[in-house]
């Protein structure tokens, strides 16, 4: 598999108001008295922190978000190093966890081994001698999550939300993104140069002299490039519409000879009729290239491929040439250490088995039950600002509350837990230890097709630090890595968790009504439930947040992409306004005692610069501009408050100030 950004996702529901005011205070530190708090709120709240905190040699950024994901790993790594010194029952989660642990952390072996792991790949890609063959090897290391030139899967049908379907999309790059190959300033065309050298050195641990290695690495790029020209758009893939290209697979045959998609399917198990294909121009591509590129030349793409693929899990040599490139792309200065990656990897390969152990360990029904109350205010929260929404119809009002209400709400862990039983785990074994789980996921994957969607699976691992949305299942997800600080705690005041979590569950809600969740009714189906009046007036206002984030800049001149962003930055403003209401319900929200000398309603937006406090190197900041989806963290913090009329009354905020829109020119869409 190419190497991939791992990007953030999120979202919300319904009850009653809480009354806890807490079982401490939690003491609000670092705010910078000599700013004004309406020049640059991020900073009056965070600039303390910023200018004095340091970023770990072995991350990219750190502070809140993703980077929380760091000290998460930390925690998952106490509980494997003390579950792999246990005696456990054979076949037992405890043993297949604690033994795949070892086994990764047994660096002896791994770099005694070499490439040893990766030669009978490398010998299949070798005997490949015609068409046929290649594609009978791309399909058969799809079944072990080496993909390559196709993208399959299984998943909802958009338009018949309660049937999995196969699905396929584009793929076959290796930078992250097809913008990386189509520019030319100064930062991308030395990321190009890493992924080459990177490359070279890959061929050059397998064997190849340095010329050969660098001639390949350039075979291999020209291929890339050739690939990624039919990708979409990042901005182009948010069109749900577009995406949705449902085939039938005797069509699909006819469109695509050289693909051979009966063939392809049967040997993957693959049983079904009809195929929804995401971006149909990069097959369309994709067919023509497998004739036209000569197979010796599809070889050597598909070594790269592989070991690209298992470089990160070979011997030392390997590893590192992958952290070179990754240095370019990322800033991060030096290797994590052997026991973060790990419990990386066993997060990735049995997230769920690790997930139970964690949540014993860090996770209480106390905080689930809170965060219920939580998300059921908000919940109420937006179905009152839905009813008091001028531009929006009665009825299309009546379908928006539909919708609302018929969200699912899912906290903290799974309530059946995934079944690892066909996973085969030896405690020296490290690389066969991996491809059973792939095989394992695989199959999971590949029982759903045609089968009803099963509404109770979780898309994330419990531990790791985010939240989601799922539109075909009209459904948000928070899982329990999120539900800590300063994004949630159980012995905190209102003002901070709803200024914290509540403003992430209003953003998870919105995703149901920003630009791609609002063309999905009530049941996930891709389906128009609005009016063509109300809907002009919601595309309008969509268009009025592009607008304005297209204005925002990092890094001197470096625009965000407002087009690609929106969906966020609408969530991002929306959840900061139904998260204010909600918390007007509680008791604190409706008095005005402080606490350290800062309001309930300062201590709300404070929460909310908190959550973003980030610090991140200016290489991870530009591939986050380039890629993410997400604002910067300064701009979801000020980007939202720059637009919310309770901020400005709390801070004081006035004509003059930074900060300050006209109330006119605030953008309100839920």
């Amino acid at each position: 598999m190419k190497k991939s950004l791992m990007l953030f996702i999120a979202f919300l529901a319904f009850t009653a108001c809480s009354k806890h005011q807490g079982k401490k205070n939690i003491a609000i530190t670092g705010i910078d008295s000599t700013l004004r708090p309406g020049d640059d709120f991020f900073k009056y709240v965070n600039g303390k922190w910023y200018d004095s905190v340091s970023i770990p040699a072995s991350q990219s950024g750190v502070g809140a978000y993703m980077f929380m994901n760091y000290p998460q790993r930390m925690r998952l790594q106490g509980i494997l190093d003390s579950i792999s010194q246990s005696k456990n029952s054979a076949g037992s989660i405890a043993q297949k966890v604690g033994d795949f642990y070892a086994s990764g952390m047994d660096t002896v072996t791994i770099d005694k081994r070499g490439y040893t792991p990766i030669k009978p790949l490398l010998a299949k890609i070798e005997a490949i001698s015609d068409l046929p063959s290649l594609m009978n090897f791309v399909v058969n290391e799809e079944k072990v999550n080496n993909s390559s030139i196709i993208g399959f899967g299984v998943g909802p049908d958009d338009k018949n939300s309660s049937m999995n379907i196969a699905q396929i999309y584009q793929t076959g790059i290796g930078l992250p993104d097809r913008d990386y190959y189509l520019k030319s300033d100064s930062s991308t065309v030395a990321i190009q140069k890493a992924y080459k050298k990177y490359l070279a050195a890959l061929f050059q641990q397998t064997g190849s002299n340095a010329q050969e290695a660098n001639k390949n690495a350039n075979l291999v790029y020209d291929i890339d490039k050739q690939l990624a020209v039919s990708h979409k758009t990042k901005v182009e893939l948010r069109d749900v519409q577009a995406n949705y290209n449902k085939m039938a697979v005797t069509d699909l045959v006819k469109k695509h000879p050289n693909i051979n998609w009966t063939t392809f399917l049967n040997t993957l198990g693959a049983q079904t009729d009809s195929i929804n294909v995401g971006q149909p121009a990069y097959y369309d591509a994709l067919n023509k290239l497998l004739k036209t590129i000569p197979i010796n030349n599809w070889k050597i793409y598909l070594k790269a491929n592989s070991l690209e693929r298992y470089a990160d899990d070979l011997s030392k040599p390997f590893a590192d040439a992958s952290f070179e490139y990754t240095k370019v792309l990322s800033g991060q200065a030096v290797q994590k250490t052997r026991g973060e990656k790990m419990a990386n990897v066993l997060d990735t390969y049995l997230g769920e088995a690790l997930g139970e152990l964690y949540v014993k360990k860090y996770f209480s029904e106390d905080a689930k039950k809170r965060m219920l109350v939580l998300v059921n205010n908000l919940q109420k929260a937006y179905a009152k600002r839905i009813d008091k929404l001028e531009w929006m119809s009665p009825g299309t009002k009546q379908k928006a509350k539909e919708k609302l209400a018929a969200m699912t709400k899912k906290i903290g862990y799974p309530d059946k837990w995934k079944d690892y039983s066909n996973v085969h785990i030896a405690r020296n074994t490290y690389f066969e230890n991996m491809v059973s789980a792939s095989k394992a996921e695989y199959q999971f994957q590949l029982a759903k097709l045609g089968k009803p969607v099963d509404k109770s699976e979780w898309y994330t691992t419990v531990p790791t630090v985010t939240a989601y949305n799922n539109p075909t299942a009209n459904e948000i997800v928070f899982p329990a890595g999120i539900l800590q600080p300063p994004y949630f705690d159980n012995d905190a005041d209102d003002a901070l968790n709803y200024g914290g979590i509540g403003m992430v569950i209003g953003h998870e809600i919105t995703h149901t009504f920003d630009d791609q969740g609002a063309q999905y009714d009530k049941d996930g189906n891709l389906k128009n439930w609005w009016t063509k009046e109300d809907y002009a007036k919601f595309k309008s206002r969509i268009q009025q947040v592009i607008d304005l984030y297209s204005t925002y800049t990092v890094l001197g001149d470096l625009h965000i992409n407002g087009a690609m962003t929106v969906g966020e930055n609408t969530a991002d403003i929306a959840g900061i306004a139904v998260a204010y209401d909600a918390f007007k319900m509680t008791e604190q929200g409706k008095g005005n005692i402080k606490i350290d000398g800062f309001t309930p309603d300062q201590r709300f937006f404070i929460s909310i610069a908190k959550i973003w406090r980030v610090k991140m190197k200016d290489e991870f900041l530009r591939l986050w501009i380039n890629n993410n989806p997400h604002s910067p963290p300064n701009w979801r913090v000020n980007g939202p408050l720059m637009n919310t009329t309770p901020f400005y009354e709390a801070f004081n905020v006035k004509a003059g100030d930074k900060m300050f829109v006209p109330k006119k020119d605030r953008i309100t869409i839920w």
